[in-house]
């Protein structure tokens, strides 16, 4: 896979209002018209380059929304308060009551907890599956369906998603592959393996400062256009669109992610080799044992790595907290959910991020209490933490082979 989109990410250069190498923030919360005319236009979505109120877009929006198709090499891109707020947008633009939905089985627990709860108001129904098995996909599609949704590399397991098998059975079917890109960003660009609209929680890796929440939809122009249609499109009726203050600073921060990336996956790599070796139950797509490694090294960008996300199963919820709760105090990282961070973070997803998957459905997925999930940090000296966690394990008496504590 080619590296042109960063190169296109590169290349975007805008001036501020006074010449500055920032384009200047929209502070606006509506805009004026310089005719009664052009603003019905606008209102009736004729007019191209127009802004009317901020919950529509803004140029800040517009701005980062370029970026971002540019990134995922897309013709255009919206942008949301947040990733459930681009999730949501999508799944309502596209489905009707009475329509269905194939998912995979592993997902963010927040997306679950929407398509699974919330969604039956609009009596929309879900197959969750398990979307590295071609045929039950395919077996999982009817005449209702309206879109089959996965995660490139799956929160919280890891598991990766074959995007361009994907694809042929989603457009011999004639609907939409949706892919959450937010835990590989660079290193998978789903649109060229055949995705039809790709989503991502900015406030992860793309921002990478933990200090603002915002969600984005890259795909075609028409189906970005009706998500900010007046009169029906999700995006707009539902109120999620970014603030522009918050689109300024993300755009910012964009300009470093491929070197990010690098990193993230650099320390990741190093960390995975090294538990393994010591006999843990370690997930990552970078290494010969995961079962999604061959899938991973057709499709992705070879210089962004594998990734920053890797899991470690101790065995117990109870050496898990402990672990935590120790390097916390060692200052390896943060006990916290969300990845991205320069900092390594650190949570137990099945009592946090995917807690709204009932337990019987968590152990069927293979998510144990004991599984911890590491959004490795961007450590200068990656030697230097895997002994300070190695020292840690130690100290708790955790073993990798039987990972109890004594």
């Amino acid at each position: 896979m080619s590296n042109k989109r960063i190169d296109n990410l590169q290349d975007l250069q805008y001036f501020g209002e006074y010449g500055g190498v920032n384009p200047s923030i929209s502070n606006s919360s509506t805009y004026t018209f310089l005719s009664a005319k052009t603003m019905f236009d606008t209102f009736e979505g004729n007019t191209e380059g127009c802004y009317l109120y901020s919950r529509h877009s803004s140029p800040s929006n517009l701005y980062l929304g370029e970026a971002l198709a540019a990134l995922e090499g897309t013709e255009t891109a919206n942008v949301y308060a947040s990733g459930m707020g681009a999730i949501t947008a999508v799944i309502l633009q596209i489905c009707n009551s009475g329509d269905h939905i194939v998912s995979s089985r592993t997902i963010y627990g927040g997306t679950y907890a929407f398509m699974k709860n919330f969604l039956k108001k609009f009596n929309i129904s879900i197959s969750f599956v398990d979307i590295t098995t071609i045929e039950t996909v395919k077996k999982a599609i009817t005449p209702q369906t309206k879109m089959v949704y996965c995660e490139s590399v799956s929160n919280p397991l890891l598991e990766v998603a074959d995007i361009t098998d994907l694809a042929q059975i989603t457009k011999k079917n004639n609907i939409p592959l949706v892919v959450d890109n937010t835990f590989s960003p660079l290193s998978i660009a789903p649109v060229k393996l055949g995705a039809d609209i790709v989503i991502h929680s900015l406030t992860k890796f793309i921002n990478g400062t933990s200090d603002a929440v915002a969600g984005a939809v890259c795909s075609t122009i028409d189906f970005c256009l009706s998500l900010k249609d007046v009169n029906n499109g999700a995006g707009m009726l539902l109120g999620s669109t970014l603030d522009s203050h918050i689109s300024a600073s993300i755009l910012k921060n964009m300009r470093t992610l491929h070197i990010r990336m690098k990193q993230h996956s650099h320390n990741a790599m190093y960390l995975a080799d090294k538990f393994e070796a010591e006999g843990f139950k370690i997930a990552y797509p970078g290494l010969r044992s995961h079962p999604g490694h061959k899938t991973m090294e057709k499709q992705m960008v070879s210089e962004y790595g594998y990734g920053g996300l890797l899991t470690m199963n101790v065995g117990s919820l109870e050496n898990a907290n402990a672990f935590m709760e120790l390097m916390q105090k060692e200052k390896l990282g943060y006990l916290a959910v969300s990845l991205g961070f320069y900092k390594t973070l650190f949570s137990a997803p099945g009592a946090s991020t995917s807690s709204e998957i009932p337990m019987d459905e968590q152990l069927e997925m293979g998510l144990s209490e004991g599984l911890i999930r590491f959004s490795i940090g961007l450590d200068n000296d990656i030697q230097r933490t895997y002994e300070m966690m190695k020292g840690c394990i130690e100290k708790l008496g955790i073993t990798g082979e039987k990972s109890i504590l004594v």
